[in-house]
């Protein structure tokens, strides 16, 4: 029987966009995933997410009834914000997980958490993060050619494979009308109320250590590993942390070379038989 995966995504990206990992990673594991974070009216996004991890462990726990509980523990893997849930998830249901790999989503804590907290107090946070452009994010295209052109334009998305930049076409602006007219899937509103909630408490929660071993993957241009820093990560890690060229977004720009990574650690947690 293949392991299981539990796939997280990021904000804004779909779950079905990963499918090219997915597929490197199908010859060995089992993985499921979420499509739609915070889209379930039953787990609104609030501060510190609370209810986004209990839509996790809810998806977990439907696959645990339906196997009448006799279900293996499974692997949580998840990127940016995908991998902060994943971790929350695992605090709060450490006996149904083996281990998280978390891609680019830094702990944050200490002096840089207290910031955090007092930012979105006072609303700068929204200055400070991508929050501001989602207000404002276009959400329609008149075809898929024009989606892919005016992504295409756009450096940060030039970057990516263009398996990766395919299947976010189709499926983070999937056709809505007739007439070929394509409109953005992740709802802008609840992409900016993630940005806006951003836990402040998980590096103090996880400060005196974590119940499951947990694995890193950074992106060597990553704006946020810079922000945020790898101290608390690396406690948490340990040396099972590695370096993937690219931004933020490097499982978009490398998806074959990350799925691997997300191999090797998977490998180095598993439990000696």
């Amino acid at each position: 029987m293949k392991d299981i995966i539990h796939f997280s995504h990021a904000n804004g990206f779909p779950a079905s966009v990963y499918r090219t990992i997915f597929a490197e990673l199908s010859d060995d594991y089992e993985v499921r995933s979420i499509e739609r974070i915070g889209h379930d009216a039953r787990f609104p996004v609030t501060r510190d997410w609370p209810y986004l991890v209990d839509q996790l462990i809810d998806d977990m726990s439907r696959y645990r009834r339906e196997a009448d509980d006799a279900h293996p523990k499974v692997w949580l893997v998840g990127h940016s914000l995908g991998g902060y849930v994943s971790l929350m998830a695992a605090l709060k249901r450490p006996q149904w997980v083996k281990g998280v790999v978390m891609l680019d989503s830094p702990v944050i804590a200490g002096w840089r958490s207290s910031l955090l907290r007092v930012t979105q107090w006072t609303g700068l946070d929204e200055r400070l993060s991508p929050a501001a452009a989602t207000r404002k994010r276009r959400t329609q295209w008149e075809s898929r050619d024009a989606a892919w052109r005016h992504f295409l334009s756009k450096p940060a998305f030039a970057r990516w494979d263009e398996r990766m930049l395919s299947d976010y076409i189709d499926f983070g602006i999937p056709q809505t009308h007739a007439n070929g007219a394509r409109s953005l899937a992740f709802d802008r509103h609840i992409e900016y109320l993630i940005y806006r909630t951003l836990p402040h408490t998980l590096g103090a929660r996880v400060a005196h250590g974590v119940p499951v071993p947990v694995g890193f993957i950074a992106g060597t241009r990553s704006r946020e590993v810079r922000q945020v820093g790898l101290g608390m990560t690396r406690r948490i890690a340990g040396s099972r942390i590695e370096w993937m060229e690219g931004s933020h977004l490097f499982p978009m720009e490398r998806p074959i070379d990350t799925a691997r990574a997300v191999q090797r650690l998977l490998k180095a947690m598993q439990p000696s038989p």
